[in-house]
């Protein structure tokens, strides 16, 4: 890693040059330099990205310590008598942060041990192929690659609510240093960060009341999903207000907050103690030259990729969020993969891959492949099996009954998605895929030999079921037997 002030007037050459060291970025970075090409890495801040810093890996970290938590406050129903227990959150914060230490310091060490050029400090576009970086321990660097790859990511968003940007809300970065429990967090947005936190810091001990916009939480997906994720955190105490549409902000996040709201046609109030802003992304993608690049923008404000990640300027790519990508670290991460081989002479695209996803509430929610409600709008029938997750035998083992598991099958018995909401839902939709990634057809998950009991068994059980054929050109839906 070098950050030396250098005063030559003619730019350094490199074969690649990255703006942003998240997921896609560095594992190209390292890749290529240890290939023997000249390569830097420009981080303005998260040294390998938000992922092991303050998103994904902290968060789940923080979540787990809430569901420990969560055990404690059961305690009796496993036949266990405590005569109470204490919330240190400082604690918590201090469990999260050894592990993001240790996570830097494996991406330190992986940048230096690949020859990589990481370059601390922010870096922006001054010409084609050209960049600057204002070096964070002072001084400039001019840098100039045969390749530039772009992976400078998101922030939260904000909406332009009276009183909203004075009121310095949380956002997810600030929320995972939060070393007290809120007395009552009101968190803005119902989507999958928001309804993280909000079930930890209810299982922590704060009041929290979730406001969405949408009538239903989830919105986009299938009912029985939205369902079951406004039963589950009401059952643990959560308020939730949907269909509410924030007007006025006043107060300080951290001291007291008050938020006017419109809801069924009134106008309400909601006091609280804290308050989170989770309601969408933004690229980051100003002050960072990308007109004297080339690079435009696509309607969203995302950098404008094809199918292959190339931007509208020669030599240029992007990666990950900044590029319209789904926002998941996997995705990033074979974002990373279709530039390697790309770079190599081959012709990997963006089309058609899958996207799965796991939401880390308890239990979780996730989803690969088509939905029900998608099924239903591209015209494609199909042949559901679902079953309650009381029907794996494992989870009565575990006291962790609630929820359902359902697959979608096509007339070729093949597998068209899979949705869980259930416990460790993300690892066994991960067994499911690997089914659909061999183009297995359902009936080897319903013959295979499973251990017993184990949650993975569930799939047998599932694939076991009378199916329910559903043809969206129809409005009736018959039970068939299982071949």
């Amino acid at each position: 890693m070098t950050n030396e002030r250098r005063n030559d007037t003619q730019p350094e050459e490199f074969d690649l040059v990255v703006l942003g060291s998240g997921e896609g970025s560095k594992y190209l970075a390292w890749t290529l330099s240890k290939q023997g090409q000249r390569v830097a890495v420009v981080e303005q801040r998260w040294i390998g990205g938000s992922c092991p810093n303050i998103a994904c890996l902290p968060s789940k970290n923080i979540i787990h310590s809430a569901k420990v938590a969560s055990y404690f406050a059961r305690a009796k129903e496993f036949g266990i008598e405590t005569p109470g227990y204490t919330i240190h959150m400082e604690k918590v914060i201090d469990r999260k942060r050894a592990m993001v230490k240790g996570l830097v310091d494996i991406h330190r060490n992986n940048f230096k041990n690949s020859g990589v050029d990481l370059i601390l400090g922010r870096g922006y576009f001054v010409g084609p192929k050209l960049i600057q970086v204002d070096l964070k321990e002072g001084g400039t660097r001019l840098l100039h690659g045969k390749k530039i790859l772009i992976g400078t990511g998101t922030h939260a968003a904000l909406e332009k609510v009276p009183g909203l940007e004075e009121a310095k809300p949380l956002t997810h970065i600030e929320a995972l240093e939060l070393d007290t429990v809120p007395g009552h967090l009101i968190v803005l947005g119902g989507g999958y960060i928001g309804l993280e936190f909000a079930q930890a810091m209810r299982r922590f001990g704060s009041r929290v009341s979730v406001l969405d916009r949408n009538t239903t939480l989830l919105h986009r997906e299938d009912a029985d999903i939205s369902t079951g994720m406004e039963s589950l955190l009401r059952d643990e105490g959560i308020d939730l207000l949907l269909g509410a549409t924030v007007k006025q902000v006043a107060g300080i996040s951290g001291q007291n907050v008050e938020i006017t709201y419109q809801q069924g046609g009134e106008t309400k109030t909601l006091q609280g103690t804290h308050l989170m802003v989770t309601i969408g992304r933004t690229p980051n993608t100003a002050g960072i030259g990308l007109e004297l690049a080339g690079v435009e923008l696509n309607a969203r404000g995302y950098i404008k990729v094809n199918e292959r990640l190339e931007t509208t300027a020669e030599g240029v790519w992007a990666n990950g969020e900044v590029a319209g990508s789904p926002q998941f670290t996997h995705i990033a991460f074979d974002d990373f993969r279709i530039l390697r081989d790309n770079f190599s002479g081959g012709h990997r695209t963006t089309t058609g891959r899958q996207v799965p996803f796991s939401m880390f509430t308890d239990p979780e929610f996730a989803r690969v492949g088509l939905s029900e409600t998608e099924a239903k709008t591209k015209g494609i029938a199909y042949r559901l099996f679902k079953i309650p997750m009381a029907a794996v035998l494992r989870t009565r083992t575990l006291s962790e009954m609630r929820g359902f598991m359902k697959a979608l099958v096509g007339e070729d018995d093949r597998i068209l998605g899979f949705t869980i909401f259930g416990v460790d839902g993300g690892e066994i939709m991960s067994a499911v895929q690997i089914a659909m990634i061999g183009n297995l057809p359902y009936t080897a998950l319903r013959d295979a030999i499973l251990a017993h009991p184990t949650l993975m068994e569930g799939l047998t059980v599932l694939f076991s079921s009378a199916p329910t054929a559903v043809d969206p050109k129809s409005s009736k839906e018959t039970l068939r037997k299982s071949r």
